[in-house]
């Protein structure tokens, strides 16, 4: 079999008109590991057919038939059977928080994929029983309360009874907190406490706050009130990190972009995650933006850090990607649907000017947070002029978000050489935009088949932990169904991707992003060998099930990071949980369906008569029909079992 491949050898590339078994037997690359009998989702057009692969040095050296493959098979190389399984490259997210989400993963009780209020209800009265004084209970965001079947937020009522002593904390996306009794006496709010600006502190008819803050129209009094919270000790952190990694390779994540995030400073908040990097104990990809803290100062922030960092500055598994997502603080407009559109000051353009043009001469990647097109149109406006007098000339710029990006704009975004991050916030607040702006509006929340026929650069992420989860699968099931968690349908087929598409946005088409394109995202020879074996198959399945997914084996430049089930011998040692109180220990991360009803579902399908998934349930009916149905609330009953499965 010959044709023409391309391989990396001490970092170049060259072609060669020769057989991949020859190539490697002559270069000497006898392969480490062979993966075989699988099924490849390879996002390689040329060569779309293949079941193994071989990795040498972390790298694809071959990737073909199982005989082909397995000629390359050395003495000490070794072989695993992937027994049919899919297998697609390693998902990147082009937009998330994982540094921040590490320091404090083993604090936080995660309601990511809960089922319902009284099972999220349970988790906070299990945990509040082991949690020691002055620790608080925090749920940091990753739900949406339309993913309940009660459809609702827990009352502050349900949580001061269940803890009455032990500060509570719950996160909702970008517009609200809940803190009991006991955390409002922590962090000091009583009636003397003003309303921050941009936040309200909501109080009772005595002027009492009652523990409902609400973000008016930005998250600082969300963010700012977490913060008062106790942290884990340094060693914790380290610990905390290592495990939010083995939770994301436990998803199939290999790669991301850290977007920065308030409350992370350069470089003190980066002394666990580059620890961590120097050990070699990174199990993904990390490369990271740096977003300015300090209001007024911005072009300080990043008129020091340009002199003692560089783009590109690292390796392979941690390296810097740039600047952002803030830029500067005048050009914040945080998406909460529930509140108006905000509007920029009038001194965001020439603030933003002077940092933009800084980066640009820099030769600094950036990107910036932008929820709404009248705020792109003025970053545009920004951009533009700063081209015309420094070129950017294919220097990698982003937009993050852009929900409401306009087609004018999508093409302006092109022209300048920009790409689009895109995530799932409208799986999470999907239902709040339509309330406010209307199901029409809704249907184009982000356009992402616009900005692909444009030709811009599209990457998938989470924008997680707190305004969403971290899960990829959410995302990826948005993108193909168009529908919220809630169950909402927001988008016709004019806005929806299939499987494939989905799946390249969230690994060739988000390495684009940290400049990365061509070196991963692929099952290609020469990239890195990072892969991702879904516990099912994602082409295959019905729609409703892709987002609970999980991977089964998880693979990191040819080392395995992740394995389970089938494939648990081959997982690497277990790590400590500390502080040994941590809801980590007791629930894990991601809430995924419970096994029993998993088992029904695939029960079902296989007895169920029906020739199509119904509107509600798919095919998973035995989910349904297990499901804790609230029966004492009609509107919530008839919203668990709203079809005829059962009938």
């Amino acid at each position: 079999m010959f044709d023409r491949r391309t391989v990396l050898a001490g970092g170049s590339a060259f072609s060669a008109l020769i057989s991949v078994p020859a190539l490697t037997k002559d270069l000497n690359m006898t392969p480490d590991l062979i993966l075989y009998n699988a099924k490849l989702t390879t996002l390689d057009r040329t060569n779309p057919n293949a079941t193994a692969v071989a990795i040498t040095d972390g790298r694809f050296t071959a990737v073909d038939t199982d005989a082909e493959v397995m000629k390359l098979k050395g003495a000490k190389t070794q072989t695993i059977d992937l027994k049919g399984k899919r297998v697609i490259p390693g998902l990147n997210d082009s937009h998330t928080h994982l540094i921040r989400g590490g320091l404090n993963y083993l604090m936080e009780l995660r309601w990511d994929g809960v089922a319902s209020v009284a099972e999220a209800l349970d988790m906070l009265k299990a945990q509040v029983a082991v949690t020691p004084a002055p620790q608080w209970v925090r749920v940091v965001g990753g739900f949406t309360e339309h993913q309940f079947a009660e459809k609702r937020l827990p009352t502050l009522d349900e949580i001061n009874a269940i803890a009455p002593d032990t500060p509570v904390f719950i996160l909702h996306l970008y517009d609200r907190a809940l803190l009991n009794k006991a955390a409002l006496r922590a962090v000091g709010y009583d009636k003397g406490t003003p309303n921050p600006p941009g936040g309200e502190i909501q109080r009772d008819s005595a002027g009492n706050p009652t523990g409902l803050l609400i973000a008016k129209p930005n998250a600082l009094i969300l963010y700012a009130t977490l913060a008062r919270g106790p942290k884990l000790s340094p060693a914790d952190q380290v610990i905390s990190t290592r495990h939010y990694m083995k939770e994301l390779n436990r998803l199939g994540i290999t790669s991301v972009i850290d977007a920065g995030g308030g409350f992370q400073n350069y470089p003190d908040d980066y002394d666990t995650i580059g620890t961590l990097a120097k050990n070699d104990q990174l199990t993904v990809r990390i490369a990271y933006n740096l977003f300015t803290q300090n209001k007024g100062k911005e072009l300080e922030d990043f008129q020091t850090w340009t002199k003692i960092v560089k783009p590109g500055e690292g390796d392979g598994m941690y390296r810097h990607n740039g600047a952002g997502e803030m830029l500067v603080f005048s050009a914040a407009d945080y998406e909460d649907f529930r509140e108006p559109r905000p509007e920029l000051g009038a001194t965001m353009e020439d603030e933003l000017y002077a940092v933009t043009r800084h980066l640009v001469e820099s030769r600094w990647p950036f990107r910036i947070h932008g929820t709404y097109d009248e705020s792109i149109s003025r970053f545009l406006d920004v951009f533009e002029r700063v081209n015309a007098e420094v070129p950017f000339d294919g220097l990698h710029w982003i937009i993050d978000h852009a929900e409401t990006v306009s087609p004018r704009n999508i093409d302006r975004i092109r022209a300048l050489g920009g790409g689009i991050a895109v995530q799932h916030r409208m799986a999470y607040q999907g239902e709040a935009f339509v309330a406010r702006y209307g199901a029409k509006a809704a249907e184009q929340t982000p356009p992402v088949k616009r900005m692909l026929e444009a030709g811009v650069p599209v990457g998938m992420g989470t924008d997680a932990t707190r305004v969403a989860s971290y899960n990829p699968w959410v995302g990826i099931y948005w993108l193909i169904s168009g529908k919220t968690l809630g169950g909402l349908s927001l988008y016709g087929p004019q806005n929806r991707l299939d499987r494939e598409a989905a799946v390249r946005l969230y690994t060739e088409g988000s390495a684009w992003f940290s400049t990365e394109n061509g070196k991963k995202g692929a099952l290609k020879v020469g990239q890195y060998a990072d892969i991702a074996v879904p516990n099912a198959d994602l082409m295959r399945i019905p729609e409703s099930d892709i987002k609970d997914l999980y991977s089964v084996l998880t693979i990191v430049g040819g080392k395995i990071v992740h394995a389970q089930d089938a494939f648990k011998p081959l997982a690497p040692a277990a790590l400590p949980i500390s502080p040994d109180w941590s809801p980590v220990r007791t629930f894990g991360g991601y809430q995924h369906k419970k096994a029993e009803i998993a088992s029904l579902d695939k029960i079902s399908r296989l007895s169920c008569a029906c020739g199509t998934d119904c509107k509600v349930h798919g095919h998973a009916h035995g989910g349904a029909y297990a499901a804790n149905v609230p029966a004492n609330n009609l509107r919530d009953f008839w919203g668990v079992l709203g079809c005829a499965c059962w009938a």
